[in-house]
């Protein structure tokens, strides 16, 4: 059996070296309403839709604390679309600063579409966002075959109904013959769950929160550390394969392929 789609989340996966578009974004919507959050705690939940984002967020001890605090209340399901309301104009704005291509995407797509596979997307950002960033990512030369965002379908992740519409959307079957490519926890879920073989990205994301530069200042043995880490987590999460980024790709194709020959399914 040959892998036939290769199927990507967004930031820190495929764009925005480190998943910093939201971090900010985060921060500020809560700080509106009254709220401090650190960067650290908004990026816990990272990878699931953003509504629920900012409810896991609000469920959070220390912040539910806050804003009790702040508001003299627990807060409710209308705080939590009344935070959204404020975050994702925030996040449409700063989109275009955090837009860049991860190094080596463009070689990899090249590089899959000549072994065949379809290139598909899915990300917890909302549609909203999502028409801001396609077109810079198109002009940059990444144009997947299909895109599902956070609310266009009952559930996001670590449900696997977004990758069910990317099945459909692609014409690909069996999941088995597909992989999923993530740097959150909740990435990895929605892969494992639709039954693709799912690869964790340590540095390039969520994990590890760096920008490339950042990265590329840490000492060898501050990066060691940083991978090691980020790398129990994913693989903690379930993840079959753990690499730094996308550029690291090929070689686990080809070993996922090999696994495939011998028999062997997620």
């Amino acid at each position: 059996m040959a892998l036939k789609a290769l199927i990507l989340d967004w930031a820190g996966t495929a764009v925005d070296f480190g998943s910093r578009a939201p971090m900010g974004a985060f921060v500020e919507a809560f700080a509106r309403v009254g709220v401090t959050i650190s960067i650290a705690e908004a990026r816990g939940p990272m990878g699931l839709p953003k509504r629920d984002h900012i409810a896991a967020l609000m469920r959070d001890e220390a912040i539910s604390a806050r804003w009790q605090t702040a508001q003299g209340r627990e807060p409710t399901e209308d705080d939590i679309d009344h935070v959204l309301a404020i975050f994702e104009p925030l996040n449409v704005e700063v989109i275009a600063q955090h837009a860049d291509l991860i190094p080596g995407l463009l070689d990899v797509i090249a590089e899959a579409r000549r072994r065949g596979m379809k290139i598909g997307s899915t990300t917890g950002y909302t549609r909203p966002i999502m028409e801001r960033l396609m077109p810079l990512a198109a002009a940059a030369g990444y144009r997947p075959d299909n895109v599902v965002c956070a609310g266009d379908l009952a559930a996001g992740r670590p449900s696997p109904l977004m990758m069910y519409r990317t099945f459909a959307d692609l014409g690909v079957w069996p999941a088995s013959a597909c992989v999923k490519l993530d740097d959150t926890e909740p990435g990895i879920a929605e892969g494992l769950a639709a039954g693709t073989w799912t690869v964790g990205l340590a540095l390039s994301g969520n994990a590890a929160g760096l920008s490339k530069a950042e990265l590329d200042g840490l000492a060898p043995d501050e990066r060691a550390a940083l991978r090691a880490r980020a790398t129990d987590k994913l693989a903690r999460a379930g993840a079959h394969f753990v690499i730094d980024s996308v550029a690291d790709l090929l070689p686990v194709l080809d070993a996922i392929e090999a696994r495939l020959a011998a028999g062997l399914r997620p």
